[in-house]
C-alpha cells in the first residue's frame, strides 16, 4: 500500500452531479477529490436530453406538485451560472436552446386548459407562432399550436467539459475502491491500493451507487431503476426541435431533443411516453417501428426515408419509492462521515449540492490544509451518446 493522502472531501461519481458538487466545494476553498471509475459523463449524465426543466412538464394535469414546485428556480440558476454571474462559471457551455416548448399536434386536449391556468405554469409559458415556431415546426403543414417555456436545453458534453476544467487536478481514475476504516468508522476510501483520508466521502455515482454501497458493506440508502428505452434519429433533413409534444394524458407523448453529431448532422432524441413503460418492454425494433410512426403522424412533412435509427436503454438512478414513484427533489442520506446521493434529474443537480454544502455546515466541516496528490491518471471525458451509435 502506498502512503496515504488527505483530502477536505472525497466524491465518488463523475456525473453531473458529482462534478457540479466538486466545483461548489473548491469555490468556497475546500481541498476535494473526485474518484471515477469510468468516464466522466460516461453514465447516467451523457445519456441525458440535458434539458433544465422549470417544472411545466410536471403540471400537465393542471394541479401544482412537488416536483414542479422543487425544480421551478432551476432555470434561473443554471442562466446565472452560464453568464458567470451564479454559483459556478459556466462560461463557454453551449447552449442548445433558450427555450423548450410544449406543443400540440392538434386542438389542445382538454386537460390542458386546467394545465394552462395552473399557478405551476403561469407567466413561464407564451404561445407563439410562425418566425418564433421551433424551426422544425416551420411548415406550412404545422397545423397544431406551440407554445414557449421559460427552460433551457443543454449541450452536455460541453458541460461536462467545463465542470472538468473547473476541477483542475482533483480528479482521479481510479479502477478499485475499498473502505478506508480508523475506529470503527469510515475515515476514506482506499483508491487502487492508495489510501485517501477524507473528512468527509460523497457517493454520488447514479447506478453504479449502489455496487458501492454493498463494497462498504451498506444496504442503506436503498435505490431504485426507473429505465427508459430512448430512440435516436439521424438524418440530413431534420431541423432543430426541443419540444414535449402533448397527448391526452398527464405525461408528454413524446419529448424531442436535437443535438450536433460530430459529422455536423443533427440528431433527435426522443424521449417521453415513448420511452416509458411500453417502450421499456418492445424489442429494439419495435421501438423504432413505433417512434418512426410517431413521427410520421406528428411532422409527416419531414423526410425520414434516409434516416438512421438506434436506440439506447437508460437506468435513472434514484432513492427507492413506494411505487417506484418519481422524487420530487435532490436526496442525500448521511451516516457518520459518508454521505450518498442522487440529483434524480440534472437539472437538480444544484440542489444536491446545496444538500451536501448544508450539511457540512452543519456540523462545522472547515477548509484545512493537504499536500496534492502524487501524481495521477485523470478520468477520460465521457462520448456523447449520438456519436456512439452512428459511426
Amino acid at each position: 500500500m502506498t502512503p496515504a493522502s488527505s483530502t477536505d472531501i472525497l466524491i465518488v461519481g463523475g456525473g453531473i452531479a458529482g462534478l457540479w458538487l466538486n466545483a461548489r466545494l473548491r469555490r468556497a476553498g475546500f481541498d476535494t477529490v473526485l474518484v471515477e471509475c469510468g468516464t466522466l459523463g460516461g453514465g447516467q449524465s451523457m445519456k441525458s436530453q440535458g434539458i433544465i426543466h422549470g417544472g411545466a412538464k410536471y403540471a400537465l394535469h393542471g394541479a401544482l406538485t412537488g416536483a414542479s414546485e422543487a425544480i421551478a428556480h432551476m432555470p434561473q440558476r443554471w442562466r446565472e451560472s452560464l453568464a458567470g454571474t451564479g454559483e459556478l462559471d459556466l462560461q463557454g457551455v453551449r447552449v442548445l436552446s433558450e427555450a423548450h416548448y410544449l406543443w400540440s399536434p392538434g386542438g389542445l386536449a382538454g386537460n390542458l386548459t386546467s394545465f394552462f391556468a395552473s399557478k405551476a405554469v403561469r407567466g413561464r409559458v407564451e404561445a407563439v407562432k410562425g418566425q418564433d415556431l421551433p424551426p422544425a415546426l416551420q411548415d406550412r403543414a404545422f397545423k397544431g399550436k406551440a407554445y414557449r417555456l421559460a427552460e433551457l436545453v443543454l449541450d452536455v458534453p460541453s458541460l461536462i467539459k467545463r465542470l472538468a476544467d473547473l476541477a483542475d487536478d482533483s480528479l482521479l481514475a481510479a479502477r478499485h475502491l475499498e473502505p478506508l476504516n480508523e475506529g470503527g468508522k469510515l475515515a476514506g476510501l482506499i483508491v487502487d491500493g492508495h489510501p485517501i483520508h477524507a473528512q468527509r466521502v460523497v457517493i454520488s455515482a447514479g447506478a453504479g451507487t449502489e455496487d458501492l454501497l454493498q463494497q462498504l458493506g451498506l444496504q442503506q440508502p436503498a435505490m431504485q431503476r426507473r429505465p427508459l428505452h430512448m430512440v435516436l434519429v439521424k438524418a440530413p433533413t431534420l431541423k432543430p426541435l426541443y419540444a414535449h409534444c402533448l397527448g391526452s394524458g398527464p405525461k408528454p407523448r413524446i419529448t424531442v431533443t436535437t443535438h450536433p453529431a460530430a459529422d455536423g448532422q443533427w440528431v433527435w432524441y426522443l424521449g417521453g411516453d415513448l420511452a416509458e413503460a411500453e417502450g421499456v418492454a418492445r424489442s429494439e425494433a419495435e421501438q423504432i417501428t413505433t417512434a418512426r410512426h410517431e413521427l410520421n403522424k406528428l411532422v409527416p412533412w419531414i423526410d425520414l426515408s434516409q434516416a438512421q435509427w438506434a436506440t439506447v436503454r437508460v437506468d435513472r438512478a434514484e432513492p427507492a419509492q413506494s411505487s417506484l414513484v418519481r422524487p420530487d427533489n435532490a436526496f442525500l442520506a448521511e451516516q457518520d462521515h459518508l454521505m450518498v446521493g442522487w440529483p434524480t434529474k440534472l437539472a437538480l443537480a444544484p440542489d444536491f449540492a446545496d444538500r451536501v454544502i448544508s450539511a457540512l455546515d452543519r456540523d462545522g466541516i472547515q477548509p484545512g490544509v493537504h499536500a496534492p496528490l502524487p501524481p495521477h491518471a485523470m478520468p477520460l471525458l465521457g462520448q456523447p451518446v449520438w456519436d456512439t451509435l452512428f459511426v
